[in-house]
C-alpha cells in the first residue's frame, strides 16, 4: 500500500473496491484490517454515514499515520460527493497533516476550493473550514499577505452563516494577532474538546502562544496582580526572544496593572485620594513616573477619574473589570455583605421615622 509520500496530484486509476482493500490488507499492520474490512461492507451497503464515522476513528489510530493519504486520495475521494461535505473537509485537513511537501499540503486544499459549488451552510461551513486551514498552511511556509486574504474570505462566510458547527468556528479563531489571538482562542477553545480534538504537543503550543499573546496584546489589563510573576519570569526572558524584545513595553503593561489592582483593591471611599508615594509603592515605579502612569491608564481607559498634580493625588471613580483571584472573589463577598447590612441599616431607620 502507499505510503503518505505519493504524489497526491497525480490522476487517480479507475476506483476497484476488492484490489484496494486486497492491497490494503497486504501492506498495513495486522491491527488496522478490521478498519479495512469495515470500509469493504459500509462502501457495499452504501452507509454513507457510518462509513464516515468509521473512518474518523481510523484517521484517529496512531499506526494509521503512514497510510491515511492513501486511504484518502484512492478510497474516499471515489465517493465524496455523497459526504456530508464539512465532515469531508475535516477528513481532508486530518489526512494534509501528514505531507511534508508544502505544494502538495497547499495543493490538495487549494483545488477543494475551485469545485463547482454546491448550496447549503452545510458547505459553506466546509468552505470556511478549508480557507482557515489553506490559511494556517500558508502562515507556517511564511505566506502572510495569502494567510491574510485567505481568512478575510473566511470571515465573509462565516459572518453571514447561523448555527455553524463548533469546528467551523474553532478553524477560523485558531489564527490572528496578539491581542485579537488571545481572544480568538478563547473562543476557539470554547469550539472544540482539548482532551479530544488537540494532541498533548499541540495544547502545550496553544498554551504558550496564549500566555505570549496575553503579555504581549497591548488591550489585555484584565488580569489581577502579575508583578511579582514578571519579577520572577523576567531573568528568563533571554530563552523567549519576542519577550526580551518587548521588556519596555511589559515593564510598563505590568505596571499598569499593578495600578488597576491597587485601585480594585480599595472601597470607592479609598480611591477618591490616592497620593503620588502609595501609586509608586504599589507599582514599584520611581515616584517622577507616576504621573505618567496614570495618564496612560486615563489614556487606555483602564480607569476614569482625575489627577491632582499640585497635591500629588489621584481620584479614582472606575476602573476596568479584571479576572479576579479566589481570596479577591472572597473579599468582594465580604464587601456586598458589608454592604447589605449598611442598607439593611438605612431601611430599618427609614421605618422608623415613618
Amino acid at each position: 500500500m502507499a505510503s503518505s509520500s505519493m504524489d497526491i496530484d497525480a490522476p487517480a486509476p479507475k476506483f476497484v473496491l476488492d484490489e484496494f482493500i486486497a492491497a490494503a490488507l497486504s501492506g498495513t499492520p495486522a491491527e488496522l484490517h478490521p478498519f479495512f474490512e469495515s470500509f469493504r461492507t459500509l462502501y457495499t451497503r452504501k452507509l454513507w454515514h457510518q462509513l464516515t464515522l468509521k473512518l474518523f476513528e481510523f484517521l484517529a489510530t496512531p499506526v494509521s499515520a503512514p497510510y491515511r493519504v492513501d486511504v484518502f486520495t484512492r478510497f474516499v475521494r471515489d465517493f465524496e460527493g455523497r459526504l456530508n461535505q464539512l465532515r469531508l473537509v475535516e477528513m481532508g485537513v486530518k489526512v494534509a497533516r501528514e505531507i511534508d511537501n508544502p505544494q502538495a499540503h497547499l495543493g490538495g486544499k487549494a483545488e477543494a476550493t475551485e469545485r463547482p459549488p454546491r448550496e447549503g451552510a452545510e458547505v459553506e461551513g466546509a468552505k470556511v473550514l478549508l480557507l482557515a486551514t489553506i490559511g494556517h498552511a500558508k502562515l507556517v511556509y511564511g505566506d502572510l499577505e495569502g494567510t491574510k486574504g485567505d481568512m478575510d474570505k473566511a470571515w465573509q462566510v462565516l459572518d453571514g452563516l447561523e448555527g455553524v458547527d463548533s469546528q467551523v468556528n474553532a478553524a477560523y479563531y485558531a489564527k490572528a494577532e496578539y491581542a485579537p489571538y488571545y481572544r480568538n482562542s478563547l473562543l476557539y477553545l470554547a469550539c472544540v474538546d482539548p482532551t479530544t480534538d488537540m494532541t498533548p504537543e499541540e495544547r502545550l503550543a496553544r498554551a504558550h502562544d496564549l500566555g505570549i499573546s496575553a503579555f504581549l496584546g497591548d488591550t489585555i489589563y484584565n488580569f489581577g496582580e502579575l508583578h511579582w510573576k514578571f519579577e520572577a519570569l523576567a531573568p528568563l526572558f533571554p530563552q523567549e526572544p519576542i519577550l526580551q524584545e518587548n521588556y519596555a513595553f511589559l515593564r510598563q503593561k505590568i505596571c499598569l496593572m499593578a495600578l488597576i489592582e491597587s485601585v480594585s483593591s480599595r472601597p470607592s471611599a479609598g480611591r477618591a485620594n490616592l497620593t503620588f508615594p502609595t501609586i509608586a509603592t504599589e507599582t514599584h515605579l520611581p515616584l517622577e513616573e507616576v504621573e505618567h502612569l496614570v495618564m496612560k491608564a486615563l489614556s487606555l481607559k483602564l480607569i476614569r477619574g482625575s489627577i491632582d498634580q499640585v497635591d500629588g493625588k489621584v481620584s479614582v471613580g472606575w476602573v476596568q473589570p479584571r479576572v479576579l483571584s479566589t481570596s479577591q472573589i472572597a473579599t468582594l463577598a465580604d464587601r456586598i455583605g458589608e454592604w447589605t447590612k449598611g442598607l439593611e441599616g438605612v431601611r430599618g431607620r427609614v421605618e422608623v421615622s415613618v
